[in-house]
């Protein structure tokens, strides 16, 4: 557990750092975070099997995943329009279009933290953790595609959104078709130019289409394309012992440690004006109908020890709902590992920070972003002890 307590505090210097640093140089630190979040989803996809004589039966994680990514969502967004928000403005629209968007910062699991955590703390090798892996890549898959219909209804059908769902549909058809048959080297040296590739890829798809309209521009997240690749590459043939070989390993850790940094630095500022970072001529939401008081009475802030109250309900409830596949795999393991499961899915991480910024880039802000950014922010806290609860429940030792 030495290296779960030295990623949770590098994950907490990251989250101090990030509020001095208050958005300074934030494109460096996102580039760097999709480097090596595509370092380690690359090595996860290379360590991936599925029983492609058997498809069926990844449906069923594909339903657990996505509903275990569906209760946090709703249960918050639920609570921002009818605990935080004004009763006369429940009725409006634009502010379920609001909460609906900000409270999607609470489905997906981290899986790049997740991994790390896990691997830290000598599970690699539990129905945990081989059943973890599968859920929380299907979770994040559930949640990019979620969102293209989410910014549909922020800013209409854009040709742009349709993009992107035929580029997952592509990559997820070459990950089955060419699973393990690419052969090509994975040592780590390797594995660092197909991450940097990945990584320039997706963000030059991503600046060329934000040229052409940047009212909707084509966000491919690194996770996938990256997963896909490692899922491609043909396991190593007389190359030592491949990933868990000395340096692989050593590599690997330095990598992760760096991604839990950058992490907690990819946080938006906590105690800034979260509205005055969105850009004015993206915002979205007008609330027609609604007056000028009642607005003003749900952007008033509401002091922080209310503030911190509704941190920690907003946290239980996303956590609550993150414990749905506890009830699941009933034949496959016993009662305190599918527990272990369910609790293993709680880190959130860069993805529920990346729905956070697109909250922004649409000028979204208030006290609910406030309260989403902190539960954030507490969620990753607290991933060591998660992780810690984890390794209890299933009883192994290191």
């Amino acid at each position: 557990m030495k290296k779960v307590a030295l990623y949770s505090l590098l994950l907490v210097a990251g989250l101090i750092g990030s509020q001095f640093l208050a958005g300074t140089g934030t494109t460096a630190i996102n580039l760097l975070t999709m480097f090596c979040l595509s370092f380690i989803m690359l090595h996860v996809g290379c360590e991936f099997d599925i029983d492609q004589s058997q498809p069926g039966r990844y449906v069923w994680d594909y339903v657990v995943a996505g509903t275990a990514a569906a209760f946090p969502w709703i249960f918050c967004a639920l609570y921002f329009v009818f605990v935080m928000a004004p009763a006369s403005m429940r009725g409006s629209g634009d502010l379920w279009k609001e909460a609906l968007l900000e409270a999607r910062f609470a489905s997906p699991t981290s899986a790049g933290v997740l991994f790390a955590m896990l691997a830290a703390a000598g599970l690699g090798s539990t129905w945990v953790f081989k059943k973890a892996r599968v859920l929380a890549i299907f979770d994040d898959l559930d949640t990019i595609l979620l969102m293209v219909p989410l910014k549909i209804m922020m800013v209409g059908l854009k040709w742009q959104l349709l993009v992107i769902i035929v580029i997952i549909f592509v990559l997820l058809g070459l990950a089955w078709k060419f699973l393990h048959r690419v052969r090509l080297p994975v040592n780590w040296p390797f594995a660092m130019v197909y991450a940097a590739l990945i990584t320039a890829g997706c963000e030059g798809i991503y600046l060329g289409s934000k040229i052409i309209d940047d009212s909707a521009p084509v966000q491919l997240e690194v996770l996938l394309p990256a997963f896909v690749l490692g899922c491609m590459l043909a396991h190593p043939e007389g190359h030592g012992d491949g990933l868990e070989a000395p340096a692989e390993k050593r590599m690997a850790t330095i990598i992760s440690g760096c991604f839990m940094v950058l992490v907690g630095l990819s946080m938006p500022p906590i105690f800034g004006n979260s509205a005055a970072a969105g850009h004015a001529g993206h915002a979205a939401l007008h609330f027609p109908g609604v007056a000028p008081e009642v607005l003003a009475q749900k952007s008033q802030f509401p002091g922080w020890p209310a503030i911190w109250m509704h941190v920690l309900l907003i946290t239980v409830l996303s956590n609550i709902g993150k414990l749905f596949p506890a009830f699941c795999y009933r034949r496959e393991a016993p009662l305190r590992e599918r527990l272990a499961l369910a609790i293993g899915m709680f880190p959130r991480g860069e993805v529920g920070a990346g729905v956070l910024v697109i909250s922004l880039s649409y000028g979204l802000g208030g006290p609910s972003l406030t309260v989403a950014v902190l539960s954030l922010a507490l969620n990753l806290l607290c991933t060591g002890l998660f992780i810690a609860v984890v390794k209890k429940l299933i009883g192994t030792r290191t």
